[in-house]
């Protein structure tokens, strides 16, 4: 351009691509500056024991949690917290993270783990706060070797005691699911969705079962599809130990 300046093509194609790098490097500030905001805004928690319970849909794990929780006495009885109910209960809060879990649902989004694993976190805490429980059955969770490095990445300080495995027949799991959806409402117990949620459980959640073994972290598989008083004296059993 006479007089002027003229633009070199690969001058732009570098300021853009630069233009590009920076933007990437705000945002990831920012997110970090957010996460480090969030933890600081969290109270304490001191070190605490964990135990995963696994298993597919119907094999009893919030049964099982339960009594334990109702029975298990001495000076610091454990606490049940199901990854699902956080999630429900979070979402119908109101608040911050219940929109953005709202949001990912309504996009047709997976929920990152990280929130998962926030939402677990802020169950020990207020369980810690009410009564100092340092002990946690957490049921449901972790479902993916996702789920389990976000775990390892933000709750590393926690002890996994061991992981109870819920083993189940599919036939066995699909009667229990049916008959529940005759009381439950749930509309996620009908026979399409429950072979389909058992088939995911087998896909995902099985291989997390081999990483815990590589790991060095005790798996009890339990046999599921006895009575629940038979399922409980067997697992009573490792908490006694």
């Amino acid at each position: 351009m006479p007089g002027g300046y003229t633009r070199c093509p690969f001058s732009y194609v570098m300021f853009l691509g630069t233009a590009a790098v920076v933007t990437l490097l705000i945002k990831q500030q920012k997110t970090k500056q957010q996460q480090d905001e969030y933890e600081r805004s969290l109270p304490s928690l001191p070190v605490c024991e964990v135990v995963f319970v696994l298993g597919g849909p119907g094999a009893g794990k919030g049964t099982q949690c339960q009594l334990l929780q109702e029975r298990l006495g001495g000076g610091n009885t454990w606490v049940h917290l199901s990854a699902g109910d956080l999630l429900r209960a979070e979402r119908e809060s109101g608040g911050e993270l219940g929109d953005l879990i709202n949001a990912k649902i309504a996009a047709g989004e997976l929920v990152p783990s990280s929130i998962t694993c926030q939402c677990i976190e802020r169950g020990m805490i207020a369980a810690f706060q009410k009564n100092k429980t340092t002990k946690f059955l957490i049921d449901g969770f972790p479902r993916s070797h996702e789920n389990m490095k976000a775990w390892e990445d933000t709750m590393y300080i926690h002890t996994i005691k061991f992981v109870l495995d819920f083993e189940c027949p599919e036939e066995v799991l699909v009667g229990r699911l049916l008959e529940r959806g005759k009381d439950s409402g749930r509309s996620d117990d009908n026979i399409e969705t429950i072979r389909k949620r058992f088939k995911t459980h087998q896909e995902s959640a099985v291989p997390i079962i081999d990483y815990f073994q590589q790991q060095g972290i005790q798996v009890h598989k339990i046999d599921s599809a006895r009575s629940v008083i038979q399922v409980y004296a067997s697992v009573l059993l490792l908490f006694k130990q």
